[in-house]
């Protein structure tokens, strides 16, 4: 089993301590068992996130697209020739 990084280390404790506060001061509980339910949902929480964290050097190769075989061509018709202009006669 690898051991924890310091990353995974942080992000846990972090979760605990502050989830347990939250919840503490949320709940407003003041009996044993409730503080004992919220410090077990807190450490759940703070292994869980600090499992999640991705681990370094575990990056999956990214997925090489193919080449199309022939280059992509628009079937864009060709634009009109340009009327000529009209030349106005002079005024004999």
């Amino acid at each position: 089993m690898p051991r924890p990084t310091a990353a995974q280390l942080a992000y846990g404790s972090c979760t605990v301590i502050f989830s347990t506060l939250a919840m503490l001061l949320l709940s407003q509980t003041s009996s044993g068992v409730g503080v004992a339910i919220i410090a077990l949902a807190a450490l759940a929480l703070g292994l869980l996130v600090a499992m999640t964290v991705p681990l370094p050097g575990k990056r999956r190769p990214a997925v090489e697209q193919p080449a199309p075989a022939e280059p992509l061509r628009a079937s864009v018709p060709a634009p009109a020739p340009a009327p000529k202009p009209v030349r106005e006669r002079a005024a004999s």
